[in-house]
């Protein structure tokens, strides 16, 4: 009875093959092991830099990928994305690769930056100090690795174990059953910014008397931040330090400045300038616009200028130089001035003045406070670096982690001292502390400050005019300080200064695919299966009669 109904249903398929063996392939879908789903994963892809400055191009200089994914010990790298590890990249790695014609790079990076190890912390910052120094023609993107991307990662090395393979059997077998990635990243080019404006904050305290006929002191800092990739640059210490500071010293020296009995005899301007990590464009266009302008005279007569970059990790001050300052000058009292006030509160911090002069023969600037004392005006920069050369001033592994609130609250009291004992003139009373109980700084505002600026990458090219840092930078000097006011700049279009590119963060695919040898192994099997199929069904008769001669020999022996 049943080897009848099953004969009809074969008969049934048998008529009307092969149209009658789709009815199959939902079911295979459905029973099969492999989730549609599992096969594609998407995760941000940041890019390395690219810009240009003074004429000459930094940084990665293309941006869609579409390519096969391979480890980065691969023996066919050619026209392939390499996946690799933050250590199994080098510069000489990298060299070799764009020797071999290597697609594109992928670098996986820790997802906590904050825990990794002192050797791999120095290889990154090797590796991005590295990397814009070549011409790097290939797409470069950065990924913090997820779990996801940890299974990527090894099921790439798992199928690149075929290019291993001692025999071609072997090989053969390897691939056919290996899983691949295909890496994609669609759309075009990334383009220059070329309307890109980059914007100045800047603010003001009168002194006490005729405006214009009193001294004034600057005061100094810039936002921006700086890494290898625009879209993990924070800039905790350097230079959102310099920010916090910038701010907390405006509110401490406004509320003296609004009480008649405190209001001291010097302006105090205080700047937020643009730029800073591209050769402080920002600050340049300052200078121009307030030292050449007939309708300024903000730096007409300055006793000095204060650049504050980066004071919030270290029990170290430096005050930078690019003249020593003059015996008596303003700017010899303030270093004085300094001097006393860590000797008198804070012997644990190491002070000391550091002189550079200015290699005009060099692209870039050491300091902020060089491009004040190019055109002779006096002025430092203060900052627990002892060299501009750190590596820790442009990486993307300066995050809020890393950075000491209570130190940065520290050095901002410092600060303050040497210039409150300055502009008022108290330098010879001995241990008088001028900021401390209620007008103190407070640090529950430095760490919301701290907070807010390490909320969202600073990288210049991604703070384009109007952005709303520069919105929130404006109305907190605006609570302290007159005249507040945001003057932006473009660059120069017949030569350029500098050139940004869009294109920081993108959305990188990884497809799993087998590779083209997996595609003749399964059309034979599809092909075997099928004939085997069809001669089943096609022979079925001779099964039926095979069964009932056995069906009837088992009745005549039980009879």
């Amino acid at each position: 009875m049943v080897l009848s109904d099953v004969g009809e249903l074969l008969e049934m398929f048998k008529n009307s093959f092969p149209f009658s063996f789709l009815f199959f392939i939902p079911i295979f879908i459905i029973l099969s092991p492999v989730s549609p789903v599992s096969a594609a994963h998407e995760f941000a892809a940041l890019r390395m830099q690219q810009y240009d400055l003074h004429g000459v191009s930094y940084g990665c200089r293309s941006s869609p990928v579409n390519m096969e994914a391979r480890p980065v010990d691969s023996k066919m790298i050619t026209r392939r994305c390499i996946v690799a590890r933050l250590q199994e990249v080098s510069i000489s790695k990298y060299r070799d690769l764009i020797q071999e014609n290597a697609g594109a790079l992928l670098v996986l990076l820790p997802s906590n930056l904050s825990s990794i190890s002192k050797e791999d912390k120095q290889h990154l910052q090797i590796l991005e100090r590295d990397l814009l120094t070549e011409e790097t023609t290939i797409p470069v993107y950065f990924a913090l690795e997820t779990d996801e991307l940890s299974e990527i990662y090894e099921e790439i090395h798992r199928g690149n174990a075929g290019d291993q393979a001692t025999t071609a059997v072997e090989a053969l077998m390897s691939g056919a059953t290996a899983n691949g990635f295909q890496m994609v990243i669609a759309g075009s080019q990334a383009k220059s910014l070329g309307e890109f404006q980059i914007t100045n904050i800047q603010g003001h305290l009168s002194g006490y008397g005729i405006e214009e006929q009193l001294p004034t002191v600057a005061v100094v800092a810039h936002y921006d931040s700086f890494g290898i990739a625009p879209s993990l640059a924070q800039g905790a210490d350097a230079n959102g330090s310099g920010v916090v500071a910038l701010l907390e010293l405006a509110r401490l020296f406004s509320k003296l400045y609004t009480n008649s009995r405190t209001h001291a005899k010097f302006n105090l301007v205080f700047l937020l300038s643009g730029g800073g990590k591209f050769n402080y464009q920002g600050t340049k266009r300052w200078i121009e616009d307030n030292l050449d302008s007939q309708d300024s005279n903000l730096l007409s007569d300055v006793s000095y200028v204060l650049c504050i970059d980066s004071i919030s990790k270290s029990d170290e001050l430096y005050l930078h130089v690019s003249k020593p300052p003059k015996e008596d000058s303003p700017g010899s009292q303030f270093l004085q001035n300094l001097q006393n006030v860590v000797k008198s509160f804070y012997p644990d911090v190491k002070f000391d003045m550091v002189h550079k002069k200015i290699n005009l023969a060099e692209d870039l600037l050491s300091w902020e406070h060089e491009r004040f004392s190019i055109k002779r005006l006096p002025a430092f920069t203060l900052s627990h670096f002892h060299s501009h050369k750190d590596p820790d001033r442009n990486t993307i592994l300066d995050i809020r982690e890393n950075v000491d609130t209570g130190k940065l609250s520290r050095n901002i009291g410092i600060i303050a001292e040497a210039l409150a004992r300055y502009v008022y003139n108290v330098s010879s009373h001995g241990n008088l502390q001028l900021f401390s109980e209620g007008l103190g700084v407070q640090e529950d505002l430095v760490e919301a400050w701290l907070g807010q600026l390490t909320s969202q990458p600073r990288a210049t090219q991604l703070l384009p005019k109007g952005h709303s840092l520069h919105s929130n930078l404006e109305e907190a000097m605006s609570r302290y300080l007159k005249d507040v006011r945001r003057t932006t700049f473009k660059a120069d279009k017949r030569d350029p200064e500098f050139v940004f590119y869009d294109g920081a963060q993108y959305t990188m695919s990884s497809y799993n695919v087998k590779p083209a040898i997996f595609d003749l192994f399964l059309a034979v099997a599809i092909v075997a299966y099928l004939a085997l199929v069809y001669l089943a069904v096609q022979n079925f008769h001779l099964f039926y009669i095979a069964m009932q001669k056995l069906s009837s020999s088992k009745k005549i022996k039980v009879q």
